[in-house]
């Protein structure tokens, strides 16, 4: 239902249709209103008028946003802040990007935002994209710090990883034996260490998987998250990431991971700002570079999306070995089921018969299904005044109200493998997947 004003002001543009003022003005009153749609209609009968109209491109770019259309915002406003200053256009694309999860993009129009007006301050960017502290503030050599921040010594091994005997049989070769055969390597001319890149869909154990590779080999394990390395600033992401480095040189043998490597790894050619492709030859050169010793380093990065990530991190000397870890077969979830049940109350349970009906599950669907069982059994408890044990057919009806995480990654991936494999290198999706090319 329009309001008075609203409908004066339409009324008030029958006699005058082509009134530029007063057609924005209708249509700030029906954002104002928040009716982004209505708002959309009157901007562009004003660029109609005037194609160059920067008033009604705002305002569009404003209502796409209202409307969850961002990527449709983010074009308007990229032509925008190609040749403005206006505070107001960036401070929207930052938001914009923030949407769409483009973190480094989101800085970048942030940081334009306080080139302009360094005392500005928008509650939500400032938060999400702000460090409380600047590099510039913060002593990030400081190593008590990162080692409460960032340094674990896990207690768990490949005996606590359920299944992914492959997995772990490459690691072994790759990483744990050259650590137990220092010079046999050495006399060979073979460095220690190295770096595997593990993809595949999400919950299928690579996080756990690289903090039993630290632990199997009582080495130090770095967990580095993209907020310990993105700094608003130019030149700081980079010198975060070059000090993170080293502070794990100087602490071999350390397993350095990456999770979600891409988000900080991402192909160059798609990217709009320097500032990002700055931060991937700095990540390149600690990789592999002459002043880079990662002799006793071990590096492990993990992506669900692999073909998002710079083909450059794939060449020998850097992630020199790629390893797909799939979701767990029949065995591998049954052995899950019994690391995840060990401390939980239970009857009789037959893992084998719920691991085959947990079709297409990962490890972390499997988790699911068991909190989904538990917190039925918590009922039952409150009810009872006895501590009620898990079943089997307590966890064979989780298995149906859960749905498998993994179909949808797959759709995806076998799109890629059977059109962007030129390499073969998700050979390994096919033959899970049983395709012939």
């Amino acid at each position: 239902m329009e309001s008075e004003r609203i409908k004066n002001l339409r009324e008030a543009l029958q006699f005058s249709p082509g009134n530029i003022p007063l057609v924005m003005h209708l249509a700030l009153e029906l954002m104002n209103e928040g009716n982004e749609a209505a708002a959309l209609i009157e901007y562009k009968k004003i660029l109609d008028i005037d194609s160059n109209n920067i008033g009604s491109k705002f305002g569009m770019a404003k209502a796409h946003y209202g409307l969850g259309n961002y990527s449709t915002s983010a074009v308007i406003l990229e032509e925008l802040c190609s040749n403005s200053v206006v505070i107001e256009h960036f401070v929207l694309l930052a938001k914009v990007n923030l949407r769409e999860n483009s973190l480094a993009e989101a800085q970048a129009a942030y940081q334009k935002v306080l080139e302009i007006d360094a005392t500005y301050s928008d509650e939500e960017l400032d938060e999400k994209l702000r460090r409380q502290e600047t590099s510039q503030e913060k002593d990030f050599e400081d190593e008590d710090d990162i080692e409460s921040r960032l340094m674990e010594k896990p207690n768990i091994n490949f005996d606590d990883v359920g299944g992914m005997e492959r997995v772990k049989r490459e690691i072994d070769l790759k990483i744990i034996q050259p650590l137990k055969n220092i010079d046999l390597y050495k006399a060979y001319g073979k460095k220690v260490g190295g770096g595997i890149l593990l993809y595949g869909p999400p919950g299928c154990g690579k996080t756990h998987l690289a903090r039993a590779t630290a632990g199997q080999i009582n080495a130090k394990f770095i967990n580095v998250g993209i907020n310990e390395v993105l700094d608003m600033w130019i030149g700081n992401s980079e010198k975060n990431l070059h000090e993170i480095f080293e502070y794990a040189r100087k602490n071999k043998p350390c397993v350095l991971f990456f999770d979600e490597i891409d988000a900080i790894g991402a192909s160059r050619s798609d990217m709009k700002q320097s500032s990002g492709r700055h931060l991937i030859n700095q990540f390149l050169a600690e990789l592999d570079g002459l002043e880079s010793d990662n002799d006793g380093l071990l590096i492990l990065g993990a992506t669900n999306t692999p073909w998002n990530l710079d083909s450059a991190f794939r060449r020998p000397g850097r992630f020199d070995r790629i390893i797909f870890v799939e979701p767990p077969n029949t065995e591998s979830k049954a052995t899950i089921l019994k690391i995840l049940l060990k401390d939980k109350p239970k009857g009789e349970i037959d893992y084998e018969a719920v691991a085959k009906k947990a079709k297409d599950y990962s490890g972390a669907d499997l988790t699911a299904a068991i909190d989904i069982a538990t917190e039925e059994k918590i009922e039952e408890a409150m009810k009872t005044g006895n501590i009620e044990p898990i079943r089997t057919k307590d966890l064979t009806k989780a298995v149906k109200k859960h749905r498998a995480s993994t179909k949808e990654w797959f759709t995806s991936a076998k799109n890629y493998a059977l059109y962007a494999n030129d390499s073969g290198l998700y050979d390994d999706i096919l033959n899970y997947l049983d395709i012939k090319k």
